[in-house]
């Protein structure tokens, strides 16, 4: 498995307020490209793993795929149960490698945001079990871009002043590393990586960076008073009141063979 932030420990349920509020982010364009692939529509059973607060699920309820949301995190699972009252989405806490659904059981599983944080030796032999003959799993990410982008070069500059050891820093356009394990049983067979502009306000991509893993979900109290300080300083001389920042974004669809 890959070492996440020089191992330094981090829970999202610290933030799963803020992950709601703030992290339904993703545009459009990223969820056409989903359905442009004939994946979670109408009559499609699809999984979701880290859900986290049901972000995926939740958006693409409207096209009529069953979804299920699984996520390590009992918070953010709760966060996401308030957010889909009115939709009928079956949620579990679990880690994603320990899942005891029935085999084929789901046309899709989708992945977003989270394909790092998996022991991928194990996730192959989940994902296999679980999906029916000629299923899917879709793998997502986007990300901003610091070095494209002045505004968020700088506030990930502070993320990095709090917080040295995270590894989410100085992400750079390119396609998601799809590890071996999985092509013994699994096919590429699209992969697309595309920029796209997001609309922020002040308020909401200071909530945007405080909710990401190097500030809000492992930071002490005190730091992270520290730091939205002197983040809302910073944004107050650097950005306007309504800004767009630049993003890449990528999906990587994998089929069962």
């Amino acid at each position: 498995m890959k070492i996440i932030d020089g191992g330094k420990a981090f829970d999202w349920g610290r933030i799963s307020s803020d992950y709601a509020k703030f992290r339904d982010i993703y545009p459009q364009e990223f969820y056409d490209k989903i359905l442009e692939r004939n994946l979670c529509n109408a009559g499609q059973d699809v999984l979701d793993l880290g859900t986290g607060t049901g972000v995926i699920p939740r958006n693409m309820y409207q096209y009529g795929a069953n979804w299920t949301g699984v996520d390590i995190s009992v918070n953010q699972i709760e966060k996401a149960k308030d957010l889909s009252k009115d939709m009928v989405i079956n949620y579990l806490v679990s880690p994603a490698e320990e899942l005891k659904l029935p085999e084929c059981s789901f046309d899709v599983i989708t992945a977003c945001q989270c394909f790092e944080y998996f022991h991928h030796e194990k996730m192959a032999s989940v994902l296999h079990r679980l999906l029916k003959a000629d299923g899917s799993f879709v793998v997502l990410y986007m990300a901003w871009l610091p070095f494209e982008d002045r505004i968020a070069g700088e506030s990930e500059k502070l993320v990095l002043k709090y917080n040295p050891q995270w590894s989410g820093a100085g992400m750079q356009r390119g396609s998601i590393n799809v590890p071996e394990c999985y092509l013994e049983n699994f096919d590429v067979v699209y992969r697309e990586d595309y920029a796209v502009n997001v609309h922020f306000t002040r308020e909401s991509w200071h909530g945007r960076i405080k909710a990401c893993r190097g500030i809000g979900a492992s930071l002490t109290e005190s730091e992270i008073n520290l730091w939205e300080e002197e983040h809302k300083e910073l944004l107050a001389k650097l950005a306007p009141d309504e800004f767009d920042v630049l993003h890449y974004a990528s999906i990587v669809q994998l089929k069962k063979k």
